[in-house]
């Protein structure tokens, strides 16, 4: 979820500090995050992510920007974006696969 990083692209409003909820075909959620540098163990997140998420190649510039590392069966998926405390803004969510 990519909102500070918007601002080099001349996006006005950017979502000043992101987080993510993955959510699966039913509703649930499954993995969330806040701040890609600091993983939320949770669901299907079951150890630290800061490093595969910096393997990746896809690594947010900005430290308040969301990212999750995720293994998923295929099926239907929701990806929500919030801001910290009820801001809002706009906001970018990438999908990657990485086979």
């Amino acid at each position: 979820a990519i909102g500070p990083e918007l601002t080099q692209y001349g996006v006005p409003n950017p979502l000043a500090n992101p987080t993510l909820e993955l959510h699966d075909g039913t509703g649930a959620l499954i993995g969330s995050n806040d701040n890609w540098v600091a993983t939320i163990i949770g669901g299907i997140i079951t150890r630290d992510q800061v490093t595969d998420i910096r393997n990746s190649g896809y690594a947010p510039s900005n430290e308040l920007e969301s990212a999750i590392v995720a293994t998923l069966p295929p099926g239907n998926y929701t990806a929500i974006v919030r801001g910290v405390n009820n801001t809002t803004g706009v906001a970018l969510v990438e999908v990657y696969d990485f086979d």
